[in-house]
């Protein structure tokens, strides 16, 4: 039957239209049948004004998809989180009126809450994958959410794609398959279609989806938020959040073996650092621009698929967040934390980005279902440190016990209390932007730059990381069953770079289209002009942008780096206890591991060692160095033992620190890079891509604490011809 006489059979006798399982040559509609004219932008006030509350196509399509899954979150399900505080260091009221930023004696309670996006809550810690970074401030003005993730930016522009991005990367629903992974068909297939997520899927693919740990990755609001201070002055901000210990990340081969071995590797980590006082601290950094600035760049403000280069407005940092306590009940904390980008203080407000307008809808729709009904405010964690008061009464799980009989106003049987708060009071007013524009259901021209800013954050990495992304993107598509989206991502990856393409192509065994006899976006509305769906790339004046590739982190400390120590029966204690002091008083952590638990004896003391694991129970993926003593004994033992020479063969394919005594250079001679190393050198420390050999205890352990610092030796890795 042709798509215009569908259901007329239906009508015509009054049935009810019955169930399909295709979709197949049929008109897209409502969940009430009315035909939809445009599924890719909520409606607005002009084109880069707000979105409307009368939309009801966004509100029953993101209701619907806000409702999937109870009680598990649909995204951000696998989390942990941290109490801690905030203190802002300097009076920042010349942007803001918001307290916690102005008065540098506060120190205002935080909850962060850290997650992985697509998987399960049973899913593991290292999946490639966007981390959720939300804090929740317990200002004395109210709740303060900042909602971000561990990337600036998105894969979509507009709040009404966000259920096709996350029905694309879930498990395809046939056969829930895969679990929190993107390399699969339905995924790839909405993102060839979707060249606004050029960007995001650079950032995806790079080594910023493997963080070494939570308390080693950036935090970014995404969106662009509004500051505005007592004269009602506004400027335009973007929020970071920048890890003291700097940016790390860890290999995607050692990624799927931490999966394998320890799936809550980050998670136990994160728990393990603040037992231990390893307070994880983070610098608030604020990206500010003049109102008078809205429009100075090439790209939009507005567009969450897009971030300003640090080179153009530097990050001020203002303030430190230092998590120090862990939760009592992860049920409780964790689990019922309830964040909201809506949930502001004076000082803070929105701006017109479309994805931000929607989440402003989303998250208390996704509460409601989540947490049993609209009482999710008094559940302990969630609630403010200031007392609430407001007509708002009963409703399912009240805990709140309300006296008198007034639950509205204006009122004068409870002489008009609660009062409402005028501006000077600390009340919230909305910022007072001018709009003029038609309601329409399109976007602005200045959000079709889909390409330049995923060519930048490319050409921004260095060589290693550039062949970390090829490699993660061959992986991708290598699991692409599909040719047609193999083909359409092949296409798409060269709009960023022919080079990548090329080398992504050459790994699956394909060639890189020179055309498509398609659109990149498909979903074009019958009556929009299909111009404005070009995917436009500008040339930008700014080539690279050292902030971001993490080659440029600092990488001035191993605090909390842990460091294995390989020894049995007969080892070098003196050396031992040199080495690990070092490290201790540097920060690190070290383990003593040797083939059994117990204890250890030195060769040259009476007094054992304790071993802190055993081979069987650990690996090299735990840690970030390894260092083997001499002893005649100590050394043979591990020359023999299988599980100790692969584990320095995966320290060492994984490009971490490697130091050991001259003594034990036989042991290293054992593994599969053991040809590479210089002859025996007991006089002279001898350092080679991050392996060092030899010499006096002292100068081997000062300069493994250097090559600790610099987190990976890249250079070991075979070379891609990826181009620069």
């Amino acid at each position: 039957m042709p798509i215009e006489n569908a259901g007329e059979e239906n009508i015509k006798t009054g049935k009810l239209q019955e169930h399909t399982e295709d979709a197949t040559g049929e008109f897209l509609t409502t969940n009430h049948g009315l035909k939809i004219n445009d599924d890719q932008n909520s409606l607005k006030a002009g084109e880069r004004g707000p979105t409307l509350l009368e939309d009801f196509i966004l509100r029953e399509k993101i209701t619907h998809f806000d409702h999937e899954r109870i009680p598990e979150r649909v995204v951000h399900a696998r989390g942990s989180a941290a109490h801690g505080i905030f203190k802002v260091n300097e009076d920042l009221s010349r942007y803001t009126r918001a307290k916690f930023l102005t008065d540098t004696s506060v120190e205002t309670p935080v909850f962060v809450r850290f997650s992985t996006v697509a998987g399960s809550r049973g899913s593991s810690d290292l999946a490639r994958d966007v981390r959720g970074f939300a804090v929740k401030f317990y200002t004395e003005e109210g709740n303060f959410d900042l909602v971000g993730n561990n990337m600036p930016v998105f894969f979509i522009q507009d709040a009404i794609k966000f259920p096709d991005l996350v029905h694309a990367v879930k498990p395809e629903p046939h056969n829930e398959i895969p679990q929190a992974a993107s390399a699969h068909d339905t995924f790839w297939d909405f993102i060839s279609l979707t060249p606004e997520s050029a960007h995001m899927i650079m950032w995806v693919m790079s080594d910023r989806a493997l963080p070494r740990s939570l308390r080693m990755m950036e935090g970014f609001g995404v969106h662009t938020f509004r500051l505005v201070n007592e004269e009602n002055k506004s400027v335009f901000v973007k929020f970071h959040w920048k890890p003291l210990l700097g940016v790390h990340s860890v290999a995607w081969d050692e990624a799927q073996n931490i999966s394998g071995k320890d799936p809550d590797f980050h998670r136990r980590d994160l728990w393990e650092s603040i037992e231990n006082g390893d307070f994880p601290q983070w610098e608030l950094g604020l990206q500010i621009v003049p109102e008078e600035d809205e429009h100075k760049y090439e790209f939009d403000l507005l567009d969450p698929t897009k971030l300003i280069p640090e080179e153009l407005v530097p990050v001020i940092r203002v303030g430190t967040m230092t998590l120090n306590r862990n939760p009592d009940n992860f049920f409780a904390e964790t689990e019922q934390v309830a964040f909201h980008i809506g949930h502001v203080v004076p000082g803070i407000d929105f701006t017109n980005d479309p994805l931000l307008q929607g989440r402003l809808f989303s998250y208390t729709d996704t509460q409601l279902i989540r947490l049993g009904g609209p009482n999710f405010h008094e559940i302990p964690i969630n609630r403010p440190i200031v007392p609430i008061h407001n007509n708002q009464r009963d409703g399912h799980m009240r805990q709140t016990i309300n006296k008198g009989k007034t639950a509205y106003g204006p009122n004068t049987m409870a002489n008009g209390c609660p009062f409402q708060a005028g501006r000077m009071q600390g009340g919230f007013t909305s910022f007072p932007e001018k709009i003029e524009a038609s309601k329409i259901r399109e976007r602005s021209a200045s959000f079709f730059d889909h390409f330049s800013q995923a060519k930048l954050f490319f050409n921004s990495q260095s060589e290693p990381e550039k062949n970390h992304m090829l490699d993660a993107l061959s992986f991708e598509l290598g699991k692409v069953e599909m040719l047609p989206i193999r083909e359409r991502m092949l296409y798409f990856i060269s709009q960023i770079d022919e080079g990548l393409a090329a080398g992504i192509a050459h790994n699956i065994g394909m060639h890189v289209p020179k055309s498509l006899a398609m659109s990149l976006n498909q979903n074009i509305p019958a009556d929009g002009d299909p111009e404005k769906y070009r995917s436009i790339v500008k040339e930008g004046s700014l080539a690279e942008s050292q902030a971001l590739s993490m080659v440029n982190t600092r990488k001035d400390s191993i605090k909390t780096r842990k460091v294995a120590i390989l020894a049995c029966d007969g080892v070098n204690a003196a050396n031992l206890l040199a080495v690990k002091e070092a490290i201790m008083t540097e920060g690190g952590l070290v383990d003593v591991i040797s083939p059994r638990f117990g204890f250890i004896s030195g060769a040259d003391s009476d007094e054992p060692i304790a071993v802190s694991k055993s081979l069987l129970t650990t690996a090299s993926v735990f840690y970030d160095a390894v260092y083997v003593p001499g002893g005649t004994n100590s050394v043979a033992t591990l020359e023999a033992d299988a599980d100790a020479i692969h584990f320095l063969n995966e320290a060492f394919k994984h490009c971490k620190a490697i130091a050991a005594d001259a003594d034990a250079l036989q042991v290293l001679r054992a593994t599969y890079f053991g040809r590479k190393l210089p002859e025996d050198n007991s006089d002279e420390t001898v350092m080679m891509e991050g392996v060092i050999i030899g010499g006096e205890a002292a100068t081997l352990a000062r300069q493994f604490v250097e090559a600790i610092k610099q987190h990976r030796f890249w250079e070991r890795e075979k070379p891609r011809k990826v181009p620069a």
